[in-house]
């Protein structure tokens, strides 16, 4: 069974200081309201907390009289057969007791009979795990076991039935179509909001996005033609409390029918297991908060539902829905369809947004292994390698960036003045951490009173020993519509002898004009920052140190050693050319996806020296980031790599060679392992059995290189492995001679593995190159040996 949880406050941190019951509610202390637990149901239905697995009745609403013909005192402690019927009660329990997620299966179509009268009823059941008994200081007794309940709640069923999912589809077939076609993020949001408007039939539909700290802006609306518009307005955080966004990250849809509802009580208020109130998180008949009921008043709305908008199980906005005209209950069957449009809108942004955020990714990416190759050159200082035609304004944009390096300084777009650099340098160094940022140099940095017009907001990165690269940006003045002033959320009324806060009445469109905040710095330029950083210090350490070329220091940094899956054995190698400049384009790479599977890279870019680094580095990243959480299959990660070399106009050309170790549990337990692989013009790896059978892998046709035409055909080859079999996969420095071709050199180092199979993989390395380039290579070599380990 699925759908279960603990009785911890939606959304609670463990130091909540949460009100305890009865305690009247303001807007002063609405945030520690445990709405999760309010005692009571809206009277659209009715609710039963029904222990298992005797199905005994332990908790029901205070009106179940009106749909069962059972009072709420009556049914206490008896079986849910006697209170729904034994029917009724036997289609509950089939569906209880099947496997999977509960809310696929609601709701169950039931049929009451109360006083001789057929009363057709939704049935929709979730389940409620509460921890065991407390003590009279609210702590858990020892040896207290979990108590599961069913929660069974009750609604009149309206609307089309049979219900089904296919039907729900179909409802809303032609908005996913809609969707599915629309060019821009605003095409989805009106395309959701109409959609959601029609089916709903409520006055007012708005999409709603959440900003970074929870301020929610309506970025499109549908409505009847004699309201006013709410469309661009922005709503305080405040509005909607931290508990309840944690709320609407667990269920979806909420439903308040009618905002003059009077409460219906649970009852027993406290649960006879446990002696705490019946968790409601995932009920559809939640009482909800006064505040939120008054709120709602103060706007003149009488009805409303929203649906969460989700991004990677985080809520990122709403859609909501305003009824004016009196009470509105859209039936089980519409409000599914609505959620489900909720659900494929969310889908939608979260595709569109990675969608953006891999291309601005690639580029960055690119710039950033353009930059960390040219570093190399250390005839250039580094500051002006940093500042020239691709620079670091094409990693991070701003006004101006400003570095000081190994005794190098330099500026590019708006310098700033050297004593406010040096007073921002000290000022980051002093905050500690190795990006800094600000938005707002007014708030964070009075002390340093910077104009707003030369630098309102300003990154830093600092460096050993003073070294540093500070981007920054001016003021960017900007106006923001609210519904209502946000600074004045609240109004104070006066209730007896007594005053609480009350939301506020007026929702009149309030602008302000938002000053001294530069453009944000994103949580994903902070990320490509700080990668730059690394890259940095490790150009730093390199020149410093003066051992080798810097180039080659890229070159080794990259080619990081394997990971250890416990089923494998790995080892690698890169050894560089004899020549004077050791660096070159060979690669390898290797590493595990999210999935368990390992990834096995081997590549070569034409050309040698610094050129052959900087595309290889290229490359690797683009690839690496590619293929990570990439199933496809490698011929899928070659083509895309083959379209980024394209799109991002890299002029590179190279072999690769990518392969994919895939098991099944059933596999495992045979001993067997498939690699699938895909070859863009590269040597045939090489597979030695446990039995010292040899094979050269080969395609039926050999794949281009990459580079050579983006639209190539590429397809996957699959090859079973054994246990105890060695796989390697090689560069052409390991078998190429001037004075024999290709062919000679595979055979040999093919007759060298199997002569090598029983050896450890770190040990066939080692004598491989030693048997193959005595004397050093004439090219670089990479290698990546693995072998399928034995079951012990």
């Amino acid at each position: 069974m699925t759908d279960v949880r603990s009785d911890v406050p939606a959304g609670a941190g463990p130091d909540v200081a949460w009100l305890a019951p009865g305690t009247p509610v303001d807007l002063d202390n609405c945030a520690r309201e445990p709405i999760h637990v309010p005692g009571s149901i809206q009277p659209r239905g009715v609710l039963l907390a029904v222990s298992e697995p005797d199905l005994v009745v332990v908790q029901a609403s205070e009106n179940l009289a009106e749909l069962t013909g059972v009072g709420w005192s009556d049914a206490l402690g008896r079986p849910l057969a006697e209170v729904l019927g034994v029917a009724q009660t036997g289609a509950v329990v089939r569906s209880a007791s099947a496997f999977g997620d509960l809310r696929e299966r609601n709701p169950v179509e039931i049929t009451l009979d109360v006083g001789g009268d057929p009363v057709p009823v939704d049935a929709i059941l979730h389940r409620a795990v509460l921890t065991g008994a407390r003590d009279e200081h609210g702590q858990p007794e020892p040896g207290a076991p979990p108590v599961t309940n069913l929660v069974v709640e009750l609604e009149p069923a309206r609307g089309p039935r049979p219900f089904s999912f296919p039907n729900t589809y179909q409802a809303v077939r032609s908005t996913v179509t809609e969707l599915n076609r629309a060019a821009t993020l605003q095409d989805l949001y009106d395309v959701t909001a109409r959609a959601v408007r029609g089916l709903t039939g409520f006055d007012r539909v708005m999409v709603y996005r959440y900003d970074a700290d929870y301020n929610g802006e309506v970025v499109a609306e549908a409505k009847a033609e004699h309201l006013n518009s709410f469309l661009g307005l922005h709503y305080p955080a405040s509005d909607i409390p931290a508990q309840a966004r944690a709320l609407y990250e667990k269920n979806w849809l909420r439903l308040i029918s009618d905002v003059d509802y009077v409460p219906s009580p649970v009852h027993p208020a406290a649960h006879p297991a446990t002696g705490r109130p019946l968790d409601l998180t995932y009920a559809t008949l939640r009482s909800v908060s006064p505040v939120h009921v008054e709120y709602l008043h103060n706007m003149g709305v009488r009805a409303s539902m929203s649906i969460s908008l989700l991004r990677e199980d985080e809520l990122w906005g709403l859609i909501a829905c305003h009824h004016y005209s009196g009470p509105h209950a859209p039936p089980f069957a519409t409000r599914a369809a609505a959620e489900f449009l909720g659900s494929t809108l969310s889908l939608r942004l979260v595709d569109r947004t990675a969608e953006d955020e891999v291309h601005r990714a690639l580029q960055v990416r690119s710039t950033l292994a353009w930059l960390t190759s040219a570093t190399l050159d250390e005839d250039r200082p580094l500051a002006d390698t940093l500042l020239g035609s691709t620079s670091l304004l094409d990693v991070l944009p701003a006004d101006g960036v400003t570095v000081s390096l190994q005794g190098g300084t330099g500026s590019k777009g708006d310098a700033l003045p050297p004593e406010l650099v040096e007073a921002l340098v000290g000022w980051a160094a002093a905050r500690g951490g190795e990006v800094v940022a600000t938005d707002s140099l007014r708030r964070d940095a009075p002390e340093l009173d910077v104009p707003v017009d030369v630098a309102c907001g300003v990154l830093v990165l600092p460096l050993p020993e003073g070294q540093h690269v500070l981007w920054h940006r001016r003021e960017t003045v900007h106006s923001v519509d609210w519904g209502g002033d946000p600074h004045n959320k609240a109004i104070a009324e006066r209730e007896g002898d007594g005053v609480r806060l009350s939301p506020r009445k007026s929702f009149d469109r309030w602008r302000e004009t938002v000053r001294h905040r530069s453009r944000p710095w994103t949580p994903q330029e902070r990320s490509e920052v700080a990668q730059l950083r690394t890259h940095l210090l490790e150009a730093l350490y390199a020149r410093s140190r003066r051992i080798v070329r810097a180039a080659e220091t890229l070159q080794r940094s990259l080619l990081s050693d394997p990971p250890e899956p416990e089923h494998l054995e790995m080892a690698v190698r890169y050894v560089p050319a004899t020549r004077e400049a050791q660096v070159g384009g060979d690669w390898y790479d290797v590493f595990v996806q999210p999935d368990g599977s390992t990834v096995l890279v081997i590549g070569d870019v034409v050309g040698h020296d610094t050129e052959a680094a900087a595309c290889m580095a290229q490359l690797r990243g683009l690839l690496r980031g590619i293929a990570f959480d990439n199933a496809e299959g490698p011929a899928r990660v070659l083509a895309r790599l083959d379209g980024a070399i394209e799109g991002l106009g890299l002029g590179a050309l190279a072999t690769v060679l990518v392969g994919r170790l895939e098991q099944t549990p059933e596999e495992r337990a045979a001993g067997v392992t498939r690699m699938r692989w895909a070859s863009a013009g590269h040597l045939p790896p090489l597979v030695v059995g446990p039995d010292g059978a040899l094979q050269a892998l080969s395609a039926p046709r050999p794949g281009m290189l990459l580079g050579a035409d983006p639209h190539a055909a590429r397809t996957d080859q699959v090859t079973v492995l054994h246990r105890g079999s060695t796989v390697l996969l090689y560069t052409d420095g390991l078998v190429e001679r001037r004075e024999s071709g290709f062919d000679d050199g595979v055979a040999r180092l093919g007759q060298a593995l199997a002569e090598l199979r029983d050896r450890p993989v770190e040990e066939v390395c080692d004598e491989v190159l030693e048997r193959m380039v005595p004397d050093g290579a004439e090219d670089d070599v990479a290698l990546v040996a693995v072998r399928l380990l034995p079951r012990d």
